[in-house]
């Protein structure tokens, strides 16, 4: 048995503990990852992200080397019983407000590979590939988990603290007997990956289609290049085992393909759920990803949602780690993880369950209601619903005290006229905690400030594309302070008034350093 000692160690090397990994090695952090597998899952799983993902990506130094991978994802259009379209679910028009392509499909197993390729190059990243990790122990000063290693035998891994990335049959969650909530939905379906042929490509509808029949709802996605997937809902009493031989599974594909106009990638039967865990840490160990929560597709957001969790996790236990916050406000970071990610979950999950709820009537006449409630709220007319119109802020945490509708959303990441050219906020004024001045011309520092503040001044440096000056006149405010993962911890009027917002910021991390000015 040998002991080793680490910052954090990481259960699972799926697409959240593969970006948990890279943002905590990237602040030099000690981190041991573990893993069953020995190469990514082959079949692609996930098939959607979004512009906030591809912004974590650029942090970690991947987003254009995952491009190649991703397209925009098509619109959305709903059908109803007679085939009519009762709703259109689109993308926001640009300039895009986060530097990116607000929704994209994307190829899991080439993505994967990108992100653990830059992994690899941290040397401060130790990836353990093909082992299973038997036990976890955790204690008031850390976690030890038990690793076993086809032909070498056990060891022990020590760790201050401990990720769980490994799924939703998680052994990690289930030792320590971390409890499920239901949010109340369980339905089976079949999910296929077909790759088409230009013969079968010719047969299938331009855009991404929602099939909203009591008979069999059914979706179409439209991945990238030749990629489409169907997820097809089982009836009452079909065997999903059954359903899932290729001969029967072209059955159910004739209404759209024949064999002739594609492949069969991947077809597998699924019992699409809504959970989240009751509770996402406990004590050095915490959840996230599908060990912490699942939800129907109907949005593509279980990838997304998963890699949320981290991104807001990693920058606070780094904090934490760094010494840069102490004693019960430390504590109380590493809390606000669990009270964020949970409330934003369930409100999510509940908003794709009313998006299901409208998919998956199979009362017919239930559904002619339904069809002709919806064209009348539109007035006759289907209207474009952005798909990042669902997405819910953070209510609770690590946030102001001060209400305000922006506080808590995702803030925008503008281009930029910099010295060096034209930039993304981020990649100018990095990934810490930040300070948006629409003019900095009257801003005067606080005592006291987050660790590593930066002030983005845009009078100095102005955007490209007005995107924040938008934002600000919107949100009838001046000044916003972003938090390392991007969220508005509170806004304020102008840059005079920001100070008191900083300070406060400030006393609730437990903080005493000085504000640059």
């Amino acid at each position: 048995m040998s002991e080793a000692a680490f910052d954090v160690a990481i259960v699972g090397y799926g697409p959240a503990g593969q970006v948990a990994a890279g943002l905590l090695g990237q602040r030099g952090l000690r981190v041991y990852v573990c893993e069953r597998l020995t190469d990514v899952y082959q079949i692609p799983r996930a098939i959607a992200l979004d512009h906030e993902i591809m912004r974590v990506f650029q942090q970690l130094g991947v987003a254009e080397a995952v491009q190649p991978f991703c397209e925009p994802f098509t619109n959305s259009e709903y059908f109803g019983v007679d085939g009519q379209l009762i709703r259109r679910m689109t993308m926001i028009d640009p300039p895009y407000p986060q530097g990116y392509t607000p929704s994209m499909v994307f190829t899991q197993p080439a993505v994967e590979r990108t992100l653990r390729a830059r992994v690899a190059r941290m040397p401060n990243v130790e990836v353990d590939l093909g082992v299973e990790m038997l036990r976890i122990d955790p204690d008031a000063n850390g976690v030890s988990l038990s690793i076993d290693s086809p032909g070498k035998g056990t060891k022990t891994v020590r760790a201050r603290y401990a990720i769980a990335c490994d799924g939703g049959s998680s052994t990690v969650r289930t030792q320590l007997d971390m409890p499920l909530e239901d949010l109340d939905f369980d339905e089976p379906w079949l999910v296929v990956d077909v790759l088409v042929n230009e013969r079968g490509l010719a047969k299938l509808p331009p855009v991404s289609v929602q099939y909203c029949e009591p008979e069999r709802p059914c979706t179409i996605v439209i991945g990238p290049k030749n990629h489409r997937r169907w997820e097809i809902s089982l009836k009452p009493g079909e065997d999903p085992r059954e359903v899932e031989k290729a001969e029967e599974t072209w059955k159910l594909l004739a209404r759209w393909l024949t064999p002739e106009d594609g492949q069969l990638w991947r077809q597998a039967s699924y019992r699409f759920h809504a959970l989240v865990a009751a509770e996402w840490r406990r004590g050095r160990v915490f959840l996230a990803g599908d060990a912490a929560h699942m939800q129907p597709p109907f949005l593509g957001q279980g990838m997304c949602q998963g890699v949320r969790d981290v991104a807001n996790l990693t920058w606070k236990l780094g904090a934490v780690l760094a010494g840069e916050v102490h004693g019960a406000a430390a504590d109380a970071l590493l809390d606000s993880y669990g009270t964020e990610r949970k409330a934003h979950v369930r409100e999510l999950t509940s908003r794709i369950k009313g998006i299901g709820a409208v998919i998956c009537e199979r009362d017919a006449g239930k559904a002619r209601e339904r069809d002709a409630r919806m064209l009348a709220e539109c007035g006759g007319q289907v209207r474009d619903t952005p798909r990042q119109d669902v997405l819910p802020r953070l209510e609770d945490g690590l946030l102001s005290k001060q209400a305000h509708a922006a506080r808590g959303t995702l803030f925008p990441q503008p281009w930029l006229h910099t010295r060096t050219g034209k930039q993304r906020m981020d990649s100018a004024f990095g990934h810490g905690w930040r300070l948006v001045l629409a003019d900095a011309a009257t801003y005067r520092g606080p005592t006291n400030a987050p660790p590593g503040l930066e002030i983005v001044d845009l009078a100095s440096t102005p955007e490209v594309e007005g995107v924040t000056a938008n934002w600000f006149k919107r949100n009838e405010c001046g000044a916003a302070l972003v938090r390392p993962d991007n969220y508005v911890f509170g806004v304020a009027a102008d840059a005079r008034a920001a100070a008191d917002l900083i300070e406060e910021a400030a006393a609730t991390l437990g903080v005493a350093l000085a504000c640059p000015a």
